[in-house]
């Protein structure tokens, strides 16, 4: 991976605050709190025009028959559909999010509908027993968590403009080389091209919240 690093002091300082906001974003506010800059140490909420509702209407039965098992986008609505509920004001860029070529809300769903049941790919060993331990029905907690990914997703969209942007930036103008940051020792702990480092953070993340 090809990391750029600006050696404009002013640019850095831009792309270092970004940085920490997208962090806040992904941390669900456990991270990088900041109330001075709006980054409150609480699950993220997008301006109130912005944000994901779910109607009277739209409530997500907590009922082990209407568990929902499905979910899908109504593009002109701008509404997320979970079983026989929904949420408000969803825009297209949000449903069409992805993390590591997965879609976010595809993924954050699998875990959480009525059936879990997936493929056993190739010699996998087959699920655990413990893994048909599930609640029957849908929590309320389930609904709480989905709100708060969408407004995380919204607000990363939101600022993918502003990241575009700052990469082009710094991409054109001068940067500091892998030879330069070894030379002043700054890597003294990192490995060289091509190797990986497990990773040690146990702080969940959007890619985390997408996969339980």
């Amino acid at each position: 991976m090809r990391i750029p690093i600006t050696a404009d002091a002013v640019t850095f300082t831009e792309a270092a605050a970004l940085g920490r906001a997208v962090i806040w974003l992904h941390t669900f506010g456990e991270r990088l709190a900041d109330p001075d800059h709006g980054r409150l140490a609480q699950p993220p909420r997008l301006p109130a025009a912005k944000r994901p509702n779910i109607p009277k209407d739209g409530a997500i039965p907590q009922t082990p028959d209407a568990m929902p098992d499905t979910i899908d986008y109504d593009a002109t609505k701008q509404r997320l559909l979970i079983g026989t509920g929904y949420v408000e004001n969803v825009p297209p860029a949000v449903w069409r999010y992805e993390v590591s070529g997965k879609q976010v809300l595809l993924q954050w769903f699998s875990y959480r509908k009525r059936d879990r049941e997936r493929p056993i790919i190739g010699d996998r060993r087959p699920p655990s027993p413990l893994g048909h331990i599930q609640p029957d029905y849908w929590l309320a907690e389930y609904t709480s968590e989905l709100i708060n990914v969408l407004n995380v997703l919204g607000w990363l969209v939101e600022l993918e403009p502003q990241q575009a942007a700052l990469l082009e930036k710094i991409c054109s103008g001068p940067m500091i080389t892998e030879v330069e940051l070894r030379a002043a020792d700054a890597l003294a702990e990192v490995p060289h091209s091509g190797t990986k480092k497990a990773r040690s953070d146990a702080t969940p993340d959007l890619f985390d919240a997408a996969n339980k």
